[in-house]
């Protein structure tokens, strides 16, 4: 077959097999084969090729703010304070050029799809939403965002915020948020999963929820996953509910956690532990055996629970590091996991491909297959099981089978 308008050549997609030729026509990968040709060739000569990574749960409306105001305490609560004072100060210019610069960070680590998560509540009003939709037109040709209407405030405490995530709905939200560890009481934490959940069905979409995020399992609030799961089985949203942090589960008796792994997966519940901040903000009060606060992703996995990671936060109250590089991110969670064995490499990089397409319900048309769409990322080195270990290069990074970054490495090499 002639006629591709791209080939990436010499490409390695599995560790177990042989180099291979990617052939990209209409801005789709239409052929996998050995001696492809076209006008336009990229010989990778053994480079990995993988799919584009898929940052599933990140907050580009908060980020940067590290040096306006840091988080001394180190606390949840530090940062959820010091982020709600800045939030009522927000202008549109200045979240968009933030936010702007932190999107040109993901594209350059290879990250190509988004699933955002600005606040949108009383203290912020619906600034940092408004900015995520103009963001999801302008970077459309090197970036797939999905926007959620995140209730960072809680929804029952504060007067007008159901309001204004419902208004946010109207306005074109992807997905609904909640965080229900964020009210005064359970009961209160209750009534705001049963108000996401109505705004879900009403606008016909799915739920995200920032959950459990504690260090006191004992605290119901920071237990809600048990609601969660059983509100999803009776409004019939199996696989379309995600849950992020779920810090508190690192916490718990071990029997409990394996009956909440099997109900989890038998309510189909995604979960994405997000490790910078988890381990950056956990275990704050303890005095010894201090909590990483990162969950093992593997009872999950093979309880038959779909665990993606992400970054979350960069560089602001909540965690005051990151630059947008989900492998970077990765290999942290390793560490704090202990995840080092090859199949474990591979569990890493499931994570932020397939799994995390799962949960953005783009498997269709996502992944290295023929008639998937060509997004793709070329790495510096030349073993899918090396991934993690080496935090290679980006070399290129392909959306829609047009490059939509290169390293400057590739030039710096012809002088070399």
């Amino acid at each position: 077959m002639t006629g591709f308008d791209l080939v990436i050549k010499r490409a390695r997609i599995d560790d177990d097999k042989d180099l291979v030729d990617i052939g990209i026509s209409g801005g789709k990968i239409s052929k996998i084969d050995k001696n492809l040709s076209a006008a336009n060739v990229i010989d990778v000569n053994g480079d990995v090729v993988v799919p584009s990574f898929i940052e599933s749960h990140i907050h580009l409306d908060k980020a940067l703010l590290e040096r306006v105001k840091p988080n001394l305490e180190g606390t949840l609560a530090g940062a959820i304070k010091i982020t709600g004072e800045l939030k009522k100060g927000f202008q549109y210019d200045e979240v968009l050029a933030r936010s702007r610069a932190v999107l040109e960070m993901l594209i350059a680590h290879g990250t190509t799809y988004v699933r955002a998560h600005p606040d949108t509540d009383p203290l912020g009003g619906l600034t940092g939403f408004k900015v995520m939709l103009q963001l999801k037109k302008e970077y459309a040709n090197a970036v797939d965002m999905q926007v959620v209407a995140f209730p960072q405030e809680g929804i029952i405490k504060l007067p007008g915020a159901f309001e204004i995530l419902e208004e946010a709905m109207k306005l074109g939200a992807d997905v609904v948020g909640g965080c229900p560890y964020n009210e005064n009481s359970y009961e209160d934490t209750k009534k705001h999963v049963d108000l996401v959940f109505g705004l879900a069905r009403k606008y016909k979409k799915d739920l995200d929820f920032h959950a459990d995020f504690g260090d006191n399992p004992d605290d119901l609030r920071y237990r809600s996953i048990d609601y969660i799961i059983e509100k999803t089985i009776k409004e019939g949203y199996q696989g379309r509910v995600t849950v992020g942090h779920m810090t508190s589960l690192s916490s718990i008796d071990p029997a409990l956690l394996k009956d909440t792994i099997a109900r989890m997966a038998k309510a189909g519940i995604n979960i994405v532990p997000l490790p910078a901040t988890d381990m950056y903000l956990s275990g704050r009060g303890d005095v010894n055996k201090v909590r990483r606060g990162v969950i093992n992703p593997k009872p999950f996995v093979d309880g038959g629970v779909n665990v993606a990671f992400s970054s979350n936060n960069i560089r602001n109250a909540f965690t005051p590091f990151g630059r947008g590089d989900l492998l970077m991110i990765g290999s942290l969670f390793e560490h704090a996991a202990q995840l080092g064995s090859i199949s474990d490499q591979k569990l890493l990089l499931k994570m932020i491909t397939e799994n995390a397409a799962k949960i953005l319900r783009i498997s269709d048309n996502y992944g290295m297959a023929v008639g998937k769409q060509a997004d793709l990322v070329v790495l510096g080195t030349k073993a899918m099981s090396d991934i993690f270990l080496d935090v290679p290069v980006r070399k290129y990074v392909i959306k829609k089978g047009k490059v939509v970054y290169r390293s400057e490495l590739l030039e710096l090499k012809n002088w070399m």
